[in-house]
């Protein structure tokens, strides 16, 4: 789930492009648009296909369309750090046929990307949580960290000299890793990579000590002994690692890096339509299958009321903003 850290100006332009794209496809819908039951429900990923976001998407989507009646289809749109597809469905016309799929990276991109023409928290409609995913802290069999406390006594001794990886800055892996280090009272060095796929490389090869890795991703090599899992970072324990700690029993800080996954509506969509929505969902994300589907890429199937779910977000909102001022993150 690996996104590039991009200039602001970026951002800007391509929101900028996006949103004339939006106004340009509106002006030309048919009549028949403005009657959801005859036409398919967008389901807006922010990220590229083959991530979490996407396969939750893909696993509700055909049960959901089951269930409503009408068809639902699954649309990419990528860019900006996921700001290109957020700011998608906070434009598109809160008729009952677009709904964004994403991850706590939104609230994350609040703090990160202050000049945004939106606010990714106040210009939504929280439906439902989804579902959580774990990360893991990992590191290479060369640094010779057994637990983490092998490592932050390194670190204390070497400040700087220990560094991470992580898919880009702002990402939940940078994030999560400035989380752990404020925690801990220590300085481990960012290289931020562009994108999952070099740093997982890097980190393979010995060439970066350290990152937090969704559990899914880091699970193959950590049962092959080509990383050493050092804790969770989660309130508790994992089913597919029961033998690895949490980082607090791991005595390395009360660490809650947890990532939830949820469905959002247009602002101004009905609640009706909300509340349907939000009745499917907890149908669907109860189904045996599902749960396997997403098991598979270590996540949780999870639900929670439409209020339940903004509390969260705002919390979450607040939580991330603080530590991102705190650090002087940017997204440039």
């Amino acid at each position: 789930m690996g996104m590039p850290s991009i200039s602001m100006r970026c951002v800007m332009l391509a929101l900028a492009a996006v949103t004339a794209g939006g106004a340009a496809a509106q002006s030309t819908a048919p009549p028949s648009a403005a009657n959801p039951a005859q036409t398919a429900l967008r389901l807006i990923v922010p990220f590229t296909p083959g991530t979490g976001i996407d396969l939750i998407a893909r696993t509700v989507g055909p049960k959901l369309s089951e269930r409503l009646g009408r068809p639902v289809v699954v649309e990419n749109r990528v860019g900006a750090s996921g700001n290109i597809g957020t700011e998608a469905v906070v434009r598109a016309a809160p008729n009952g046929s677009t709904l964004l799929v994403s991850v706590n990276t939104l609230v994350m991109n609040r703090s990160l990307f202050p000049g945004l023409p939106f606010d990714p928290v106040k210009d939504l409609m929280p439906v439902s949580l989804t579902s959580w995913g774990q990360l893991l802290l990992v590191t290479h069999p060369r640094t010779g960290y057994k637990t983490a406390v092998d490592l932050l006594a390194d670190a204390r001794r070497r400040p700087g000299a220990i560094n991470y990886a992580s898919p880009g800055v702002g990402t939940p892996h940078h994030l999560s890793m400035e989380l752990f280090k404020s925690t801990a009272g220590v300085f481990v060095t960012h290289i931020p990579y562009r994108g999952s796929a070099p740093a997982v490389t890097d980190l393979l090869g010995g060439q970066v000590d350290l990152m937090f890795l969704p559990i899914h991703v880091a699970l193959p090599h950590v049962r092959s002994g080509r990383l050493i899992a050092l804790g969770i970072g989660s309130e508790k324990r994992h089913s597919l690692l029961p033998d690895v700690p949490t980082l607090a029993q791991a005595r390395a800080g009360n660490v809650n890096v947890d990532m939830w996954y949820g469905i959002f509506a247009p602002p101004g969509s009905a609640p009706e339509f909300v509340a349907r929505i939000n009745r499917e969902l907890k149908d669907i994300l109860a189904a045996p299958e599902v749960r396997l589907a997403f098991e598979a890429q270590g996540m949780d199937p999870a639900n929670s009321s439409p209020e339940e779910f903004r509390r969260l977000v705002e919390q979450d909102a607040q939580r991330w903003a603080q530590l991102i001022k705190a650090r002087n993150i940017t997204a440039q």
